[in-house]
């Protein structure tokens, strides 16, 4: 029953940030860095060729890509992550993490509906810059189901990969224990390192260097051309500015607005621009890429979602769609905290080196070591509902955007999901009480719970449920953005970023996540030059048409 008592519902928040959500953040290492800045006048007034609203896991490699070839401004709503020993060092991770609303904090707490507690990131990088660093690609066939084309997103993967994720130089005597245990509990075959999500008991890479220094996303932008970059700090995108073209055209994205993050006076709005192209030439687009919250609250906003919601908040609606904000998800999962001697509370806090992937690519499985105070750390085992069929919903609060939209998951309303939850509550005690723990923690652990039927699991489940902060989807391809993650019905605006998604990638999504900033940033790149040929030979008929015409009679 000590086990019951101490999971993880019942502790310190800190836990739940180490469940593997997404990524890091560091220093420039000399590196010229872009334009950084949180004064709005520098920025206010000016246009862009592309803006891109989120600078967090896929924020922040599709900012570097499109900086190749164009001008591009970052908004952000958090601050720098460089100079914050909290957040770029792993011996440090977690002691950040105090529930608190206060603006200018880089960790921004929420709950759901349901009551359960999560975490945002308010911060350059994003969520990359508190979770526990693990890192993982999709499966083959969550890239198939997707429709990505293979060679780019293998070409983007290592792309990611080259700059920000490291082969841990060795596992520490606890990671050690836990792949041993985990193999010994049947998770199997080991794989030993790799990238790949595989079935069975792997290591992993990690964004932590051999120091355990933190690389995030925001590390990614110096990969781009650093001339072409802004990086707006502490603004907060109000909504996307829409301008109806007329003569039947589609309307579009022509800008966004936003407020300083920080202000109590949140009538001072600022404007920015998108380059408006000479002649017939190609716009670029406004992308929102602030989370699977951020998204879908920023369309609401703009006018794009339920009009009879967006009424209540005397927001004129310009695009219906019921399913902004619909789909969204969250992994259900469950933690135990670990029976375990004073002298190994003094250890230091540290994020997954191993991973398990159980029944069916149906649970993931991971330990962590955690603080609970200064000096006290405690070790736990975590694991969660890798492909929940449970969907829920998010809807406006208030249309303030520094404010957290409402959001419902519907945590196990699929009986399906809460079938798996039984059998993650099963696993993880069967690798608790594995041998290979008992003898390095030098006791042997307490039941989860008493009696282990169905029934006192389930209970046990929906009493106890944490979640992994893996949420994803309210902006899902198909139903908000097609198939290039451009917003249905207007030009000039897509959404690329975890609330595209319909399922959580891989172990979790910060790789996939990261990848996809970079292959869309590719795409984009690709089609745009297309269009530049073509207008082009237009162009080049055009002048050759012109100079016919001008031709006298008797030179024809």
């Amino acid at each position: 029953m000590e086990l019951q008592r101490k999971l993880l519902h019942g502790i310190s928040a800190t836990f739940l940030l180490l469940l593997f959500q997404l990524s890091s953040a560091s220093s420039t290492g000399g590196h010229t860095a872009p334009f950084m800045t949180s004064d709005v006048n520098e920025v206010a007034g000016k246009s862009f060729d592309y803006i891109v609203v989120g600078g967090g896991t896929s924020g922040c490699p599709l900012v570097a890509t499109l900086s190749k070839t164009y001008s591009v401004l970052l908004v952000e709503r958090g601050g720098s992550p460089y100079g914050n020993h909290l957040i770029e060092n792993e011996s440090s991770m977690g002691f950040f993490n105090v529930p608190t609303n206060e603006p200018a904090y880089f960790v921004q707490p929420f709950v759901s509906e349901e009551g359960v507690p999560n975490v945002r990131g308010r911060v350059l990088g994003g969520t990359t810059a508190i979770n526990g660093g693990f890192y993982g690609r999709a499966g083959e066939d969550f890239i198939e189901k997707a429709g990505w084309d293979g060679e780019l997103v293998k070409d983007a993967y290592e792309w990611v990969e080259s700059k920000v994720v490291f082969r841990p130089h060795k596992l520490t005597p606890w990671q050690s224990v836990v792949q041993e245990a985990f193999v010994e509990a049947g998770v199997t075959p080991f794989n030993g390192y790799t990238l790949d999500h595989v079935e069975g008991t792997k290591i992993g890479g990690r964004i932590f260097d051999e120091n355990g220094k933190r690389h995030s996303a925001a590390d990614l932008l110096m990969s781009g051309d650093c001339k072409r970059i802004t990086v707006l700090l502490n603004a907060t995108v109000q909504n996307v500015i829409i301008e109806h073209a007329g003569d039947g055209q589609r309307p579009r994205a022509h800008g966004v607005r936003f407020i300083k993050s920080h202000s109590t006076n949140s009538d001072d709005v600022y404007e920015v621009y998108l380059n408006q192209p000479k002649r017939t030439g190609s716009w670029g687009d406004v992308i929102l890429s602030a989370g699977a919250l951020g998204s879908p609250q920023i369309l609401m906003l703009s006018g794009i979602g339920p009009h009879e919601h967006l009424k209540h908040f005397n927001i004129p609606p310009l695009i219906h769609t019921t399913q902004a904000g619909n789909g969204i998800q969250d992994n259900p999962g469950l933690a135990v905290v670990l029976n375990m001697s004073q002298a190994l509370q003094k250890q230091s806090a540290g994020g997954p080196q191993v991973e398990g992937v159980a029944r069916g690519f149906q649970i993931i499985i991971g330990s962590v070591t955690a603080p609970i105070s200064v000096n006290v750390t405690v070790k736990g085992i975590v694991a969660k509902v890798a492909n929940p069929l449970s969907r829920g919903e998010l809807r406006l609060n208030s249309t303030d955007p520094r404010q957290n939209p409402l959001v419902k998951f519907n945590y196990f309303v699929e009986e399906s999901d809460l079938d798996e939850c039984v059998e993650v509550a099963r696993l993880i005690e069967r690798v608790a009480r594995t041998k290979s723990i008992e003898m390095y923690l030098g006791r042997k652990q307490s039941r989860i719970v008493s009696r282990g039927g169905s029934i006192e699991l389930k209970e046990f489940c929906k009493k106890n449920m944490i979640s992994y902060s893996h949420y994803h989807g309210g902006c899902l391809v198909g139903s908000v953005v097609d198939e290039d993650y451009k917003v249905f019905g207007l030009e000039g605006l897509r959404v690329i970023d975890g609330s595209t998604l319909l399922d959580s990638p891989g172990t979790n999504p910060m790789a996939t996540l990261m990848m996809l900033g970079r292959y869309q940033g590719i795409k984009m790149l690709r089609e745009r030059h297309s269009h530049r040929e073509r207008e082009s030979s237009v162009i080049k008929l055009e002048e050759i048409s012109i100079g016919v015409t001008d031709l006298e009679d008797d030179e024809l």
